[in-house]
Order: structure tokens, then sequence, then C-alpha cells
């Protein structure tokens, strides 16, 4: 979108953005706010995004691509460190939680974003089905499985009834892995 980005001036306007979203919540988060935590200008937040939804999916996106895809060996061990690690990342001490309800109620409301969301929720269904590949045959049906360990975790992040933690990342495992093995 313009012209080449400064990768320092990049990361600080993600970073900002995700401090930002943290301290005044998502409908708080103005382009003003991340272009100050940032020590740049609104323009230059405006020459490489569209908008606030844009720079926090951006910076979640970046973040969640770390979140390791390792093998143990068996089904429910990869399931359950992938999902350890992508509900720590959710909520843990960056609580990324009110920003993907916003970034959620956003795509709803806004045709020109949805896109760009439906594909960040691509990449993450993505690693989780690489990791279902690995281990069943392709006849198993793995895109509901992926709906299903998805769907629970998204329930309870926007209903907000339940935790999104470890204990949580184990049973969805043990259950998708039972599924998917047949047990």
């Amino acid at each position: 979108m313009g012209r080449t980005r400064n990768e320092d001036a990049r990361q600080r306007i993600l970073d900002a953005a995700l401090v930002g979203a943290q301290e005044s919540g998502y409908g708080g988060l103005t382009i003003e706010a991340i272009a100050a935590g940032a020590g740049v200008g609104k323009q230059t937040v405006y020459r490489w995004w569209r908008s606030r939804a844009e720079v926090a999916l951006e910076a979640l996106r970046e973040r969640a691509r770390s979140i390791p895809v390792e093998e143990t060996g068996h089904l429910e061990g990869d399931l359950r460190r992938f999902l350890r690690a992508t509900f720590r990342r959710a909520s843990g001490k960056d609580n990324a939680v009110p920003i993907l309800r916003g970034l959620m109620a956003e795509a709803q409301l806004d045709p020109a974003f949805l896109p760009s969301f439906r594909d960040f929720i691509g990449e993450r269904r993505s690693a989780l089905g690489e990791i279902m590949r690995r281990h069943v045959s392709q006849d198993a049906d793995i895109e509901i499985c992926v709906d299903m360990v998805f769907g629970a975790m998204w329930y309870r992040m926007l209903v907000g009834h339940a935790k999104i933690d470890a204990a949580f990342a184990d049973e969805l495992a043990r259950l998708a892995a039972r599924q998917l093995e047949g047990s």
C-alpha cells in the first residue's frame, strides 16, 4: 500500500496497537493513539493500513505465526501443545481476547475488513489442520474437527462464560484426537 515500510517504525506501530488496545480496549483504540504510541505521524500509519482493525490484525497475525507446531509423536500431544500455546498467547499476560472480540465484531460490521479477518482465521485453521493431517488419513473429517476446536474457543472468547486455559486446551485435544482416531 504505498511506500516501503521502515521495519522499526512498522514494529513500533504494531506494538503500540496492541498496547493501546490492552489499555483502552479495542473500542477505545484509535489511529491517533497508535501513532502517538509508536512515535510516528498518523499519515505514516494510514500509509500502510486503512484502519485500526488492519493494524491490530497484523499485530496479532505476527504473534500467532510464532505459535509452535511441534511434534510429540502422537496426535493428542501435538494438539495439546498447539492449543496450550494458542490459548496462552490469547489469554495470557498479553491478553489478546478483547482485541480478538473487537476484530470479530469489526469483521461483521465492515465488509471491507472481513476478507482480511477470514484470511487470519484461515491461517490458524491451516496450522491446526496441518497437525491433524500428520497423524490421520485424509478420509478423516479434519475440517469438522478444526471447526469444533475453534468453535469452542471462539464461543468461550465471545461469551466469556469459562476460561481459555491449559485445562480447556487439554480437553479439546483429547476430544479431537479421540474423534479423529475413531476411539
